[in-house]
């Protein structure tokens, strides 16, 4: 039997009012990552704090 992995498309708000749109298989991380500015190249480094405003699951 195939393991069923979930996945969430997730919607963030920048502190610019931007919006940013992405799929994760970890939403909790993911948040932590934005907002921890592990990336510099990230369209939200320079846009943080973010702010989840959406999030859906899927299998």
């Amino acid at each position: 039997m195939a393991k069923i992995h979930n996945y969430f498309v997730y919607i963030l708000e920048c502190s610019d009012k931007s919006y940013y749109v992405g799929v994760t298989n970890d939403l909790e991380t993911r948040l932590s990552q934005h907002n921890a500015g592990e990336n510099v190249f990230a369209y939200t480094f320079s846009r943080r704090p973010v702010v989840l405003k959406y999030h859906q699951r899927f299998d």
